[in-house]
């Protein structure tokens, strides 16, 4: 089995202040059951932390800018690693993902395997 990553992708205007507690905790919920049912099956390896929408952005100049992505509308909510046959089988399981039904996205990638 191969290694890959979720990087679970988010509009960057979400404003969670504004969300209800309730909201939060069916969101929560719907998180909680996805990764569970991937779990179940044995495929995650590790479940990354949720970031914060704030941060910093060092580019090679030497600036550092307000971050995390000022130039663009999502942001990089979090991150899961999961193993799979093969980019199908990940993507398949990357199906169901809330960030989905936020109106973000998952990118799935391949984890480099150094031989």
């Amino acid at each position: 089995m191969k290694e890959f990553m979720f990087l679970f992708r988010l509009p960057f205007n979400t404003d969670e202040s504004e969300v209800t507690p309730e909201k939060m905790q069916e969101l929560g919920k719907k998180w909680n059951d996805w990764v569970g049912s991937i779990a179940a099956q044995g495929k995650v390896v590790n479940a990354g932390p949720r970031l914060e929408s704030t941060g910093k952005v060092l580019k090679k100049s030497g600036v550092v800018t307000d971050g995390p992505f000022v130039e663009v509308h999502e942001m990089l909510g979090g991150f899961l690693r999961i193993k799979a046959d093969n980019l199908e089988e990940a993507t398949t399981l990357a199906h169901g993902c809330p960030a989905i039904d936020q109106g973000g996205s998952v990118e799935i990638r391949p984890v480099y395997e150094q031989h």
